[in-house]
Order: C-alpha cells, then sequence, then structure tokens
C-alpha cells in the first residue's frame, strides 16, 4: 500500500518479462500490420489489455446498475442483462451460464424480482424449478440504458473505420465464446 492509500503495483512475471515492462503495442510499432509482433509479446499485451478491460467493466457495471435502479447491486446488473438477452431461463440455467454459485444467483433474482426488473414463475416442465425472465419494466429500463450505451460508443469510435469497430465486435465474440466453452469445461469436471 502507497502513502496516498492506493495499493501498490506489483508486476506479473512471465517468462522473465513483466508486464510493466513488456512494449505497449503503441510502442512497438505504429501499426500491427507494418511488423508482427512476436508471439509471447503478443499475449503479455492481451492480458494486460483484457485484465484492464475487466477492472473497468466491474466498475461500469456498478455504476449502470445505479442508473438503472438506485437499489440495485452492480453484480446483479449482468444477471438481468443475461436474462433480457437469453431469456426467460431456469434459475439452473443462469447459474451455469453465469459461472456462479446457486445461493449468490438466489440473492441476485431475489434482489431483483423485488425491484420489479425479473419475473420468476414456476417452470411448466418441472414444477420444482423456476423460470426467470426480465419484466416489462426491466426490460424498458434496459433497453433505454443499452442505447445509451450504443449512443456512447458511436460518439466514441466515431473516428474508427467501421469496418475496424465490426472486427473489434467479431474478435470480442471469438473471445466470449472461447470463455463460455472454457467455463462448460470447468462446470462439468
Amino acid at each position: 500500500m502507497t502513502a496516498d492509500g492506493n495499493a501498490q503495483a506489483t508486476p506479473d512475471v512471465l517468462n522473465s518479462v513483466t508486464v510493466d515492462s513488456a512494449p505497449r503495442i503503441s510502442e512497438q510499432s505504429s501499426s500491427l500490420a507494418d511488423s508482427a509482433p512476436d508471439s509471447h509479446a503478443a499475449y503479455v499485451a492481451l492480458e494486460r489489455e483484457v485484465a484492464l478491460l475487466l477492472r473497468r467493466s466491474r466498475a461500469i457495471s456498478g455504476r449502470l446498475a445505479g442508473q438503472l435502479h438506485a437499489d440495485l447491486d452492480g453484480a446483479a446488473y449482468g444477471l438481468l442483462v443475461l436474462l433480457d438477452d437469453a431469456g426467460p431461463l431456469r434459475a439452473s440455467d443462469v447459474v451455469a451460464r453465469l459461472g456462479l454459485d446457486k445461493s449468490t444467483v438466489s440473492r441476485q433474482v431475489g434482489s431483483l424480482v423485488e425491484l420489479g426488473l425479473v419475473d420468476r414463475a414456476a417452470d411448466p416442465d418441472d414444477g420444482r424449478a423456476q423460470v426467470l425472465s426480465t419484466s416489462a419494466e426491466g426490460h424498458r429500463r434496459l433497453s433505454r440504458l443499452r442505447d445509451a450505451r450504443r449512443e456512447r460508443w458511436e460518439s466514441d469510435l466515431s473516428d474508427w473505420d467501421t469496418t475496424d469497430v465490426a472486427t473489434l465486435a467479431q474478435l470480442l465474440g471469438r473471445l466470449n465464446r472461447l470463455g463460455e466453452a472454457r467455463e462448460a469445461e470447468v462446470s462439468h469436471s
């Protein structure tokens, strides 16, 4: 811990190269197409950028949850998005897709139901199970927030070529599918 109360950075060591000392993409060359980075440096840079993205994502989820509903916990925001995108889902499917334990999902679902953002009903195929779906109010609020986020992306990336934006979306999709497959492997082992 530093004197100003911030956590002191501890470099991650990978084969004697620290994340802090590895050259950033902008330091390597003006364009990735100009010269291919070496494999190790590429993975070090990937780890750094994904870690940064995940840290920012957690902070953003908390802010977005607060914008959606003042009493919504940031951790429950991702569950609401999942239900809106893929629902209705059984609670067990939510557990599997998010890689969370049952008690965490149950607590988050309870909060979302109490706030009127999620509906729960008995599963018509198995009365012991619950089917969860975004409520009309939850969908309305989430749609408004997502529209604002999309507009922000359009503004922030307005100087990007549309092909680059589409490529980024495609590559992130591939990375997400890989993560989903890895989670499925872990949950079945």
